[in-house]
């Protein structure tokens, strides 16, 4: 399988536009940048996807980063990231310093009704996103669960990392949608917990997993058949699944697909950088700018590669802007989104 794409549209797009720190706001960041640490706070248990990506990103973010900066990575799980996302917004530096890995759900969290999510998505330091993400819903082979229709009949117990994460929010939303029979086992540190309560039987598989990571930390079960791929959960299918269904094209009516796509448009915010409300502009750009150069750079390229990951970056400014189309969804859609993950 051809794994790391390396097509970058809104990248290009992004350069073709000027939309590049200038001269003077460079070397005002770099003023600042020079003998500092930056951390890369992650909402998740450490050897999962999101941590796989901030690793690589902080080993070559800082001879991008104007002043050339140290970069450490913390890992903050807690509420399937959400614990991470409320003290970026909250409690953490909002100087440049403090960058956040965060569950792709996280984002909407307020906008669908969660009282425990104390932010404002649009008022992030949107960084970028490493990835332009496709989820899946997998199944132990053992169960017998070998098809989207046996989520219908027989139904599923699926492991989750807390509310608002893809892994909980997600089943929610296919059983009151589509009319699945989820079981939602919750409160798991992170993806990889999940997957080792899926080798000793404690729940049956799990929905809301990156494709990427599937590929990279577990290529061998689905080499071997041991992980059955039921739905793939996304805007569009993953070229490595074109015969594993697409989740908005089981929808039975129109309404009924355009709530699904509210609700996993966070697939295209795949793998979420972000900094605190109110960061400095020369150094959001900075950062914004930096993280693109990282995914041009042949070493990080190089290694993601190694690791089987995917890259497909999406700008900052790209994500703030879809994130305001969230923002202004019609209140119906917004009504019925909540309904189905609450």
């Amino acid at each position: 399988m051809r794994l790391t794409r390396l097509v970058f549209p809104a990248l290009a797009a992004c350069i073709a536009m000027g939309q590049l720190a200038s001269p003077a706001a460079a070397q005002s960041a770099a003023s600042f940048y020079k003998g500092k640490t930056v951390t890369v706070w992650v909402g998740n248990s450490a050897g999962g996807g999101y941590d796989l990506y901030a690793r690589a990103f902080a080993r070559h973010w800082g001879k991008h980063l104007a002043g050339n900066p140290e970069f450490i990575v913390k890992n903050r799980p807690g509420a399937g990231s959400m614990l991470l996302t409320n003290e970026l917004y909250n409690i953490l530096p909002k100087d440049g310093t403090a960058v956040g890995v965060i569950g792709r759900g996280m984002p909407l969290e307020k906008l669908l009704g969660n009282d425990l999510a104390k932010f404002d998505s649009s008022k992030f330091t949107w960084i970028g996103s490493a990835n332009n993400e496709v989820s899946v819903c997998v199944s132990w082979a053992k169960t017998g669960v070998a098809r989207f229709q046996d989520l219908k009949t027989r139904g599923m117990i699926v492991g989750g990392t807390g509310a608002g994460a893809d892994t909980d929010s997600y089943p929610k939303a296919m059983n009151k949608i589509l009319g699945t029979k989820l079981k939602l086992v919750t409160g798991y540190p992170g993806g990889n917990e999940i997957m080792l309560a899926m080798e000793r039987g404690e729940v049956e598989g799990r929905c809301g997993y990156s494709w990427s990571s599937a590929v990279s930390t577990h290529a061998d079960w689905l080499r071997d058949k041991r992980m059955n791929v039921l739905v793939q959960i996304a805007m569009q299918k993953h070229r490595d699944l074109p015969n594993v269904p697409l989740i908005t094209e089981l929808a039975d009516n129109a309404e009924d697909k355009q709530v699904l796509e509210f609700l996993f448009a966070g697939q295209v915010w795949g793998r979420p950088f972000l900094a605190p409300p109110g960061v400095p502009a020369d150094r959001a750009q900075a950062l914004q700018d930096s993280f693109l150069a990282v995914t041009r750079d042949p070493a990080f390229i190089a290694e993601i590669t190694k690791q089987k990951l995917e890259i497909n970056p999406v700008p900052g400014p790209e994500l703030a802007r879809l994130l305001a189309v969230q923002h202004k969804a019609p209140p119906i859609v917004l009504k019925r989104a909540k309904e189905a993950t609450d």
